[in-house]
C-alpha cells in the first residue's frame, strides 16, 4: 500500500499493490488493520456501487448531521473524483481537488467527514463503489453545485456533461454555509 500526497489536509489517497499477470489482476480492495496505518480507521457501514456513462456528472454530495466519511475507488472504468473542504474554520474551506480513480492504478480516496464529494466519468462506463461510515439517510443529505463558480471546479471540457436535476437545481455553497455544521 503506498499512499500519495494531497493538497488538502484530510483526503487520503492510498494505492494499493495490484498483483497483475496474463489471466488478470488481483489486489486487496480493503483491509481494515493496513488501511487503520495511513489514517482511515472509520468503521464502515455501508458499501455503494454506481454504474455510470462517459460525461455523467455526480455531486457535489455531503451528509450533516454526524456526517460520512467514504473510501471512493473506481472498479471499472476511469473518473475524476473531486472533493471540496467543507469545513468552516480550515484554511482551505471551499477549495477543492481532483484525482483520476480507476481500473488500472485502483487507487481509492477517502473523503473524511466536512468534505463535498463528486466524480465526473471519463470512460465509455464506469463502476464507483464506496464504503460509507454511517447509512444513507435523505434527511441529512445536503449538495451544492457542481458549477457553482466560486468554488471552480475544472471538470471535463471535453465531453458534454451529464447531471441530474437535482444536481443542477442545487444551490450555491455561499447559500448554505450556515446550515454546515464541520
Amino acid at each position: 500500500m503506498r499512499q500519495i500526497d494531497t493538497r488538502l489536509d484530510g483526503p487520503i489517497l492510498l494505492e494499493p499493490l495490484v498483483r497483475a499477470d496474463r489471466r488478470g489482476f488481483f489486489l486487496e480492495s480493503y483491509r481494515a488493520n493496513v488501511w487503520a496505518e495511513h489514517g482511515v480507521d472509520d468503521v464502515f457501514v455501508q458499501d455503494n456501487h454506481s454504474r455510470s456513462g462517459r460525461g455523467v456528472l455526480r455531486g457535489m454530495h455531503f451528509s450533516i448531521g454526524a456526517g460520512q466519511a467514504k473510501l471512493v475507488r473506481c472498479a471499472r472504468g476511469a473518473i475524476l473524483d473531486v472533493v471540496v473542504d467543507l469545513r468552516r474554520g480550515s484554511p482551505t474551506y471551499g477549495e477543492w481537488e481532483s484525482v483520476e480513480l480507476d481500473d488500472i492504478a485502483a487507487r481509492q480516496i477517502y473523503i473524511p467527514v466536512g468534505f463535498a464529494h463528486g466524480f465526473c466519468v471519463l470512460s465509455d462506463v464506469a463502476d464507483v463503489t464506496y464504503k460509507c461510515s454511517s447509512y444513507y439517510d435523505a434527511a441529512v443529505e445536503r449538495g451544492f453545485r457542481y458549477d457553482d463558480p466560486e468554488v471552480g471546479i475544472e471538470w471535463p471540457q471535453e465531453m458534454q456533461l451529464l447531471v441530474s436535476q437535482r444536481d443542477v437545481d442545487a444551490p450555491a455553497l455561499r447559500e448554505i454555509v450556515g446550515q454546515l455544521p464541520f
